[in-house]
């Protein structure tokens, strides 16, 4: 097999499939189309989350939105952002995790501007995670520990998404949550279970974005059914 690798990819056997005239083989292409895959949600991850944030900005407003559900996606992000560096995987099936922790930092600290006054518990845990992500992030942990941590980022995005899909079905409204936000997310998810099972991930990371398929979709389901609900005044959210 003629081996020729860009950024990770090995274009060769599809060139020399090409070449022949032929359909490149299952085991030549689907490993490419992942890699591909991989690279697009990475690209596409830099953007994610500024809809949200542009929305809360236009609006001057976080209404409907859950703090403690983004605070606690940061924390899922730092977890697995640093898991997967330290598990060795390939930019290209975890690289996008970078790019959502610094929005999703950003993001809080947007709606804390627009949620009033932060208040000395906010403070302690701005200063908490300030001090622990650091450690986390460069691996300086004992390795059961590390294992752990990560095992609890499944429940950590879960209770992330749980308080604002319980504010979005007690509201009966999504408020500021942006549509296309949400819809990246789900369709990111999707594409990273089979990204996942390509380069052959850990178990643990597999159904962490299979638990994001769930979530996402919860969400984004809320805002087509409340917002096709809503009122007209109310499509300002849209």
């Amino acid at each position: 097999m003629v081996e020729m690798e860009i950024l990770g990819m090995n274009i060769g056997c599809v060139l020399a499939a090409l070449s022949d005239k032929r359909i490149p083989e299952k085991d030549c292409l689907l490993p490419l189309i992942s890699k591909l895959l991989g690279y697009c949600i990475v690209a596409a991850s830099t953007t994610v989350k500024l809809p949200q944030i542009l929305k809360i900005f236009n609006h001057k407003s976080a209404q409907g939105l859950s703090v403690a559900a983004f605070e606690l996606e940061v924390v899922g992000y730092t977890i697995s952002l640093a898991y997967c560096i330290h598990k060795g995987l390939s930019f290209s099936a975890y690289g996008e995790l970078a790019f959502l922790l610094i929005q999703a930092i950003i993001l809080v600290a947007v709606i804390y501007y627009f949620t009033g006054p932060i208040k000395a518990k906010t403070w302690v845990l701005v200063l908490l995670y300030g001090a622990i992500a650091p450690t986390i992030l460069g691996g300086r942990i004992d390795p059961v520990l590390f294992e752990a941590l990560y095992a609890s980022q499944h429940a950590i995005f879960i209770f992330a998404r749980v308080p604002q899909i319980w504010k979005n079905f007690s509201n009966k409204s999504t408020g500021e949550l942006s549509s296309l936000t949400c819809l990246m997310n789900f369709g990111g998810s999707l594409v990273r279970v089979f990204t996942s099972i390509q380069e052959k991930a850990p178990t643990s990371v597999l159904m962490g974005y299979v638990m994001g398929i769930i979530m996402n979709g919860t969400l984004l389901s809320q805002i087509l059914v409340y917002r096709k609900q809503a009122p007209k005044k109310e499509k300002k959210f849209d």
